[in-house]
């Protein structure tokens, strides 16, 4: 060890500065609260966020155009002529999907009825379109919301 190494130990538990003890003291007289208005007035405690009565950022933001909710519903969209490629012996599930890696990151499913179909499916959703809904029951298959 080298007489430059040597650090000096702060202590753990600092006690708190004695203020409004004269001015020699050099926390005296306004106590080191500068002169005057809500801050230096006791119990003037005041959040980071308030504006003095003006509508705070934070709530104009979501107001303002272009604001997308940071966490809102992620939801995967299928059309009809996207079943023949993701189905399994004609039998859609959101286990199925979720195997493929097709729901990665997405809260639920809806179907669109863009397409058509011939053959019968049996599928499993959590939403589904009106149009999708009576091309599926025309053809004959099935359908499961979850």
């Amino acid at each position: 060890m080298q007489l430059h190494e040597l650090t000096q130990i702060k202590p753990k538990n600092r006690g708190t500065k004695q203020v409004g003890r004269g001015i020699g003291s050099g926390r005296g007289k306004t106590s080191g609260r500068g002169t005057k208005g809500q801050k230096s007035r006791t119990g003037g405690n005041i959040p980071a966020h308030f504006e003095g009565g003006q509508k705070p950022l934070a709530q104009i933001i979501p107001k303002k155009k272009g604001f997308r909710r940071p966490n809102r519903p992620r939801v995967l969209v299928l059309n009809l002529s996207d079943l023949p490629r993701l189905t399994e012996g004609n039998i859609l599930t959101l286990k199925s999907l979720r195997d493929k890696g097709y729901l990665n990151g997405f809260d639920y499913v809806k179907i669109l009825g863009d397409g058509e179909i011939k053959d019968a499916f049996e599928v499993e959703t959590n939403n589904i379109s009106a149009s999708a809904r009576q091309k599926i029951e025309q053809a004959g298959g099935k359908i499961n919301l979850v």
